[in-house]
This record gives C-alpha cells, sequence and structure tokens, in this order.
C-alpha cells in the first residue's frame, strides 16, 4: 500500500495541496463566494418587508404605497432568484469540471507508473483514489463551501440588523447561538464518526456480495452457503445496529434543536409582547424577530456539519496527492523526453528502427518490494531474430527477465541492451511500441472485436485484421459470430471463453508486426488441436523476429535457439534442447516427468475410449 503520510494541520481543509486543479475556476469560485453573500442578504431583509408591511399595511389599515412596495418585493424576488440561479449553475460546474481535471490527472499519472506500483496496490484501493476521493474532493469543494459561505452571511447579516433595530431584544435570539453551537459539536462528532463506520462496513458488506456472486460455483462446490449467509448476515447486522445509532443521535440532534428555536421564539414572544404593548417597538419589528428566532439555529447545524465535510475532506485530498507524487521505478531521463518525447507525446521522427537485438550484461535484480536479489550478474546475448524458451514450475520467476528486457522493471546493477545501446537511452514508448506481448490470461476492451485487434495497429485495413485472424488460427472465432469484426465482446472479452479471448489477443500481436514477440504461456488456454495450429502459426511469425516464450508444455519449445531453466528466481541452466538433455539436470527432470504425465493420460484417455 502507499506509505503513510502524516496528517497535516487543517491547512484550510488541505485545499493548498489541491489549488494547482483549482486555480483555473478561482474567479467563478470568488463570483459563486459573492453571490452567495447577496443572497442571504436578501434573505435577511425580506423580514423587513414583512415587518413594514404589518406595520403601514394591516397597522394602519391604508393601500398607500403599496405600488411601489410590491414592485421592490418582486424586484429583490427576481434578483434573488437570478442569483441562486447562477450560483446553483456554477456550483455544478466548477464541481463537474474540478472532478474532471482531477480524475484525468490521476488517471494520466497512473499510466506512467510502472508494474511495481500496481504489484503493492490492488485495484479497489487505486480505483478509490481516483473515482471515490476525487469525486468527494469535487462536491465538497463546489457545495459545502459554499453551504459555509451563505449560512454563515446569513448569521451575520440577521444578527447585525436584530441589534441595530433592538440590542435588548436580538439578545434573547443570539443567548441560544453559543447553546446550540456547543450541542451541535458534540452530537455531530458522534454522527459523523457513526457514519464513516456505516461507511467502513458498508465497503465490507459490497466486497461480501461480490464474493458472494463472483465465488458462487467456488461457493456450492464447497458447500459453504451456510458460511457465507452467516457472515453476510454478522455485517449487515452490525451496520444496521450502527445505522440506527447515528439515527438516533441525529434524531436527538434535530428535537434539541427545535426546542432552543421554539425556546427563543417564545422568549421573543414574551418579551417582545410587553415591548410591543409598552410601545417600545411595532408588531412588525416583533414579526422581524420571530422570523429570526425561527430561522437563526438551523444555519448553524448547518455549518458545523459543512465544516465538519470540509475538514474530513482532507484525508481525501491528502491520499489523492500521495497518488500523484508516486514516482515510477522506470523513468526517461530529460535528455530522452527531450529528443524521443514521452508515453502521450512522441516524437517518432527522432525514433530509430528497432532491429531486435537484446543483451543482459551482468544484470542483477530485486524487485521494488523485494528484499533478496532475483538474479545476480546474469549474462545473455540473444542476437537479432532468435528465439528464447523460458522454463520452470509456477512461481520460478519466468517472467522476470521478459519484463526487464521489456523495460517494464529497471535492473538494479547492469545495463539491458537493444540493438547494442543501454534501454535507458531512448523512450520506453519506442521500445514497448516494437514489442507484442500475449499474456498469459487474456484481456480484451470492452468494445468490438475490430476495435479489440486495432490497439495493436490502429491504422490496419480489414483485411490486414482478417490475415492476422487466419495467422492466429482465430478466424473461426469471428465466424460464427453474428456480426463478425462489429461483434461486442462484453467488459474484459467476457462474452468470450478464455480460448478464444487469448486466440483473439495472438492475432492483437501478430497485427502489430512486432521486432520483439513475448508469448507468456500463451498456449496455455486453448485446446491440444488449436494449440498445434497456434504453433505453426507462431513458427511463421517469429521467423526473423527476436522472440521470447515462456513455456508451460515443454514440446512446444525444443526447436528454441537457447532454453533458459528458472528455479526460485535463478537461471539453472541455459542451451538448446539437446544440450539440456544431454545434461540431464532440472531441465531433464521437467522435460521427462512431463513426459510421462502426457502418456499416462494418452493412456488413461485410450482405456476410456475403449471403454
Amino acid at each position: 500500500m502507499e506509505k503513510n503520510k502524516k496528517r497535516r494541520g487543517a491547512s484550510f481543509f488541505g485545499l493548498p495541496l489541491i489549488l494547482p486543479y483549482v486555480r483555473p475556476y478561482l474567479w467563478t469560485i470568488v463570483w459563486m463566494i459573492i453571490l452567495g453573500i447577496l443572497s442571504s442578504l436578501a434573505d435577511s431583509v425580506f423580514p423587513l418587508f414583512n415587518s413594514w408591511a404589518l406595520d403601514h399595511f394591516v397597522a394602519e389599515r391604508t393601500l398607500e404605497g403599496l405600488p411601489v412596495f410590491l414592485a421592490l418585493y418582486l424586484l429583490l424576488m427576481v434578483l434573488q432568484e437570478l442569483d441562486n440561479y447562477y450560483c446553483l449553475y456554477q456550483c455544478g460546474r466548477v464541481e463537474v469540471l474540478i472532478d474532471r481535471d482531477l480524475r484525468n490527472a490521476a488517471f494520466s499519472h497512473l499510466q506512467t507508473l510502472s508494474f511495481s506500483y500496481f504489484n503493492q496496490n490492488s485495484v479497489g484501493y487505486i480505483h478509490a483514489r481516483t473515482m471515490s476521493d476525487t469525486e468527494r474532493i469535487g462536491e465538497l469543494l463546489a457545495w459545502r463551501m459554499m453551504d459555509v459561505v451563505w449560512n454563515v452571511s446569513y448569521i451575520i447579516w440577521a444578527a447585525a440588523m436584530m441589534l441595530v433595530i433592538n440590542a435588548r431584544l436580538a439578545f434573547y435570539v443570539l443567548v441560544m447561538v453559543p447553546l446550540a453551537s456547543i450541542l451541535i459539536l458534540y452530537y455531530q462528532k458522534k454522527i459523523v464518526k457513526g457514519s464513516r463506520q456505516v461507511r467502513e462496513i458498508n465497503s465490507r458488506i459490497t466486497g461480501n456480495f461480490n464474493e458472494g456472486i463472483t465465488g458462487i460455483r467456488s461457493i456450492k462446490a464447497l458447500r459453504i452457503e451456510d458460511v457465507m449467509e452467516a457472515g453476510f448476515e454478522e455485517e449487515t447486522g452490525n451496520m444496521s445496529r450502527t445505522a440506527v445509532r447515528v439515527a438516533r443521535h441525529s434524531a436527538v440532534l434535530t428535537s434539541s434543536i427545535t426546542f432552543l428555536s421554539s425556546l427563543a421564539l417564545a422568549l421573543v414572544l414574551w418579551r417582545g409582547g410587553v415591548l410591543t404593548m409598552e410601545g417600545v417597538i411595532r408588531v412588525g419589528t416583533l414579526s422581524v424577530f420571530m422570523t429570526y428566532a425561527v430561522g437563526m439555529l438551523e444555519p448553524i447545524q448547518q455549518i458545523i456539519t459543512s465544516l465538519s465535510a470540509l475538514i474530513s475532506i482532507q484525508v481525501n485530498i491528502e491520499r489523492f496527492t500521495a497518488l500523484l507524487k508516486e514516482e515510477s521505478d522506470v523513468k526517461d531521463s530529460p535528455e530522452v523526453v527531450e529528443k524521443y518525447g514521452d508515453n502521450f507525446h512522441a516524437k517518432k521522427e527522432n525514433w530509430e528502427p528497432l532491429l531486435g537485438e537484446v543483451e543482459f550484461r551482468d544484470v542483477s535484480f530485486m524487485y521494488p518490494d523485494g528484499n533478496e536479489m532475483v538474479l545476480e550478474h546474469f549474462n545473455l546475448k540473444v542476437p537479432q531474430g532468435r528465439n528464447v524458451a523460458i522454463v520452470g514450475e509456477t512461481g520460478a520467476g519466468k517472467s522476470t527477465l521478459v519484463n526487464l528486457a521489456c523495460r517494464f522493471y529497471e535492473p538494479t546493477d547492469g545495463q539491458v541492451l537493444i540493438d547494442g545501446r543501454d534501454a535507458r537511452e531512448r523512450s520506453q514508448l519506442w521500445l514497448h511500441s516494437n514489442i507484442g506481448y500475449v499474456l498469459q490470461t487474456p484481456y480484451l476492451f470492452s468494445g468490438t472485436v475490430r476495435d479489440n485487434l486495432r490497439y495493436g495497429r490502429p491504422d490496419a485495413s480489414d483485411e490486414e485484421i482478417r490475415q492476422a485472424l487466419r495467422l492466429a488460427s482465430a478466424d473461426f472465432v469471428v465466424n460464427r459470430m453474428e456480426k463478425g469484426l462489429d461483434s461486442e465482446v462484453g467488459e474484459g472479452g467476457g462474452m468470450l471463453s478464455t480460448g478464444e479471448k487469448q486466440l483473439l489477443s495472438i492475432a492483437r500481436a501478430i497485427l502489430a508486426d512486432p521486432r520483439i514477440l513475448v508469448l507468456d504461456e500463451a498456449t496455455s488456454s486453448v485446446d491440444t488441436v488449436t494449440e498445434r495450429a497456434i504453433q505453426d502459426a507462431i513458427a511463421a511469425v517469429i521467423r526473423g523476429r527476436t522472440s521470447f516464450v515462456i513455456a508451460h508444455r515443454l514440446s512446444t519449445i525444443v526447436g528454441a535457439d537457447v532454453i533458459l531453466a528458472v528455479r526460485d528466481g535463478k537461471i539453472l541452466e541455459q542451451g538448446t534442447h539437446s544440450e539440456l538433455m544431454a545434461k540431464k539436470g532440472y531441465y531433464y527432470q521437467l522435460y521427462t516427468r512431463q513426459y510421462e504425465e502426457t502418456e499416462s493420460h494418452r493412456a488413461v484417455d485410450s482405456v476410456l475410449a475403449g471403454v
């Protein structure tokens, strides 16, 4: 996980950390604040209109001045509605734009990070930083900030008007403000704490629900439905109890604020009634104080609620900025970027042709999150067009060499040379644009077959796509689909079988026409007949190209130019198939054991076929 950072001070709710993303909309926010202050002024002025109407039209039983009064009243209403419309529109706009900019920045930065970051951080954790945190930041900056501005300015305007009209009567309303503030602070702390617990429990419930759906086959096979149900019910029970406790605190707080408002109203009616009877104030003035007494305390609750949310946003801001501060273990130097461009702005006019010679020169390597060397002083030169096979048991570290050759990781010591030059002397994009990589676990993007294959080469024609499909023995997959190349594959290729996805992945790599081809157990997900067809196709495709093949079935790599036998992250043997078999070492054991297992399976199949 990302390193925990010390919580900084409030620092105005962490805004300096994301100021670069707020600055483009700073003047809009300033106008929003001004408009919010003006809107609250209008709300605090309306009771004065009501007061004048009572004292003039009702008490004096006259309609003199009514047209002017109505015109001013309607004008104020229209101005306030225009003010509210523009302010709400800009709040929504600022929220969406800040959210967009934060997500774009996060996603763009994620594209620059190396494999090690994604190995150390779960998809859910990264997704929360990119989506949930950014959404919360945008929402709170736009709306909660304006809530605080409006409510604070309303209290100031209302208090000022009451003090100007009658300071002694204002005391009976304003005395409730500190009492309400203390009460709200006490219960708001409990409500915020409980709400956080509810969100945490809800996250676990979502995870359990997801496991209960996606893992339903394993659940039924293991007959653990009762265990899963008990765990789910326990979490939902915890959530309901916590949510009920939060609801109780909220109910007590709301009732208490209502009581204080009623108490303030009672005091105003008592003292104001006496003053009215004595002729010190008029009925209209009393109505103003009654309005303020009822409406003064609710803004205090909203202010404290908004401030709690704005303070809590500090965590979201720090997690988001921590993501942006993550540095990739694999970076191009400024000189390389200046000449070749970066991953988003390629300067292809300066790219040299890649021939395909790969050399490991005295390479030692330790994974960034590891504590021991995986490779030590390893040397290997792969001439252009040679086929290198890497074999070993599951978890032996076969992918390490390929990841170094593709510059997904940097060597801890030594050099990886491409065409005789250190790979770090040219850009990552230059190298990756010349590599075709077929993963053991195939992945397709949402969209059509054509869209997915064109990730390999965006300008490929339909005929070139069909040629790649034929070469990968994947044309039958597309031919059976109703819309052919226009057929949707679903999210992650979910509408296809694993074998079909692998065939399309191989076709995509072939379409890219790479100088270096990497096959990471690419045929492990297909049947024997299809595997044979793919092997014939690959034999033609790799001719003239440098290729690295991580093999599961050793019979498929006996013709490789070099075979590397890997165990526990170390290369134990290297040579041709015949050389390694003659040594009768680790590779010999792997090959003969797999051969015996294959023959045993064939014998069983023959017996079953004869039954």
